[in-house]
Parts: C-alpha cells; sequence; structure tokens
C-alpha cells in the first residue's frame, strides 16, 4: 500500500474556481389563458389578416390572358420553374433562339468558363424537351421520323455536353459541344 507523504503536490495552486463559466438562466415559459393575449401576438396575428386580404385583392384583379401565358411559377414539388405551355410557333421560335444562344457561348468555353456553360446548358434542357414536344406538331407528316431522331440526337449530345463539362475534360467539352450543335441546326432545318 502506497501513502502519500506530500499532499500539497496533488493540487494545482494556479485553478481557481473564478473562471468557470457562468451560466444563464433559460427565459421564463409564460403560459397564457384564451382571453390574454400578448403585444407580440397581436402584431403577429395582425399582419397575417393584413396579408392574406391583400393576397386575396390580387387574386381577385383580372389579368390579361395573354400576358399570363408567358409568366412561370415555382414548383416546389419538381424542384424547378414550371412554364405554361407554349404554342407549337413559340416553341419553335424558341428553339431558333435556343440554337442561337449555342452558338454564343462559343467564347465562354474558350475562356473555360465551366460554371456558366453548365448553367446556360441546364436552363435550355430544362425546356428543351417541352418545346420539342410542342413543335412536332408544326412538322409534316412524312418529316416526323427524321424530327424524332433528331431531337433524340440533339438531347443525347446535350446530356454528354453537360456531362464533360462538369468533369471539366476540355477536348471532349469542345467535342460534344461541336456535336449540340450540328444537331441542332439539323433540327432547326427540319422545323423551317
Amino acid at each position: 500500500m502506497t501513502t502519500i507523504t506530500n499532499p500539497t503536490t496533488l493540487f494545482h495552486p494556479q485553478i481557481t474556481t473564478s473562471h468557470r463559466r457562468q451560466r444563464r438562466p433559460l427565459p421564463p415559459i409564460k403560459a397564457t389563458f384564451p382571453g390574454e393575449e400578448t403585444q407580440t401576438q397581436a402584431h403577429r396575428r395582425r399582419f397575417v389578416i393584413t396579408t392574406s386580404i391583400s393576397l386575396l385583392a390580387l387574386n381577385n384583379l383580372n389579368v390579361p390572358a395573354a400576358s399570363a401565358e408567358s409568366w412561370g411559377t415555382r414548383s416546389f414539388i419538381k424542384e424547378r420553374f414550371f412554364e405554361p405551355g407554349l404554342s407549337p410557333e413559340d416553341a419553335v421560335a424558341r428553339i431558333r433562339q435556343t440554337r442561337e444562344g449555342l452558338h454564343s457561348i462559343r467564347n465562354m468555353l474558350e475562356t473555360m468558363s465551366w460554371r456558366y456553360v453548365l448553367f446556360y446548358i441546364r436552363l435550355k434542357a430544362a425546356y428543351l424537351s417541352q418545346d420539342l414536344k410542342n413543335a412536332m406538331s408544326t412538322v409534316p407528316e412524312p418529316r416526323k421520323s427524321s424530327y424524332v431522331k433528331a431531337a433524340n440526337e440533339l438531347v443525347d449530345n446535350m446530356s454528354e455536353f453537360d456531362y464533360y463539362v462538369r468533369s471539366p475534360k476540355v477536348y471532349e467539352s469542345y467535342l460534344y459541344y461541336e456535336k449540340t450543335l450540328t444537331s441542332i441546326d439539323n433540327l432547326v432545318a427540319l422545323l423551317a
């Protein structure tokens, strides 16, 4: 059995109790009865009532159908923007506009601005499938099979282009950029 001969060696002389962290008391929990109402509850209730009245007033406004067609709303289910269906002629015009936009991003590829290219591709691919379906009604019956083939090729090339921009692999990105350009040019030629 061991004995301690010097009891002062067990204690460290610099530790004191004043260095302890003071605990703050928790805020008091107050119960309210149904007849009582605090100031914040009244303010919150007034805010909810005024916003609901203003939203009802905005909802009752008569909005012309022409301006409502181009509006988009946020879809929380699909986690993307929902755009109302365009007419086939508008879909063809937007496909042509997408073609011009894809031709104009060459500078971003040359400067290797991968993030901007990726955002642009995903934005265009998000509504391009809907536009391709709408534009199919303008294609004459004998050219529909070649239109479907060109549309599938365009979607495949854009997804590969998206993949290689994400990696980022420079040569493959340029390769699929050129393939995407040729496939969208073929598709627009079929729509003319």
